[in-house]
């Protein structure tokens, strides 16, 4: 099982940009598809972006253009988050999906999850 650590949560105005990071640890981390969730006060946990295993990337539409999903050989999975809006405030969530291929299908369809971090918490003020 993979295992995942956040970080780089925080506040920023709107407008600004934010890095989050994730750790990752496990063997098997390869073929896993990687995916940044967030979860606002309120509202249900949605997906933001995927990475599968080969690097290909799928993004919600309230992120795509602004935000950028990326990763290293390092097991590292980061969230680069540009053009902030206050809306983009929420609990970021690192997610791991051992899926067939380590293919990747969230957030546009249903992503089975095999491991969650603990989540870092992201504020944008106006």
């Amino acid at each position: 099982q993979v295992q995942l650590v956040e970080s780089g949560g925080g506040s920023v105005q709107a407008g600004g940009s934010l890095r989050l990071s994730c750790a990752a640890s496990g063997s098997t981390y390869w073929r896993h598809c990687m995916a940044w969730f967030r979860q606002a006060p309120g509202k249900e946990r949605e997906g933001v972006a995927s990475i599968d295993s080969d690097g290909g990337t799928i993004y919600a539409d309230s992120v795509n253009g602004r935000f950028t999903i990326s990763k290293d050989n390092a097991k590292n999975v980061y969230l680069q988050m540009n053009s902030l809006k206050t809306e983009d405030t929420a609990m970021y969530y690192c997610a791991a999906s051992r899926s067939v291929g380590g293919r990747c299908y969230a957030p546009r369809a249903h992503q089975p999850i095999d491991s969650w971090g603990q989540g870092t918490q992201f504020t944008v003020s106006s």
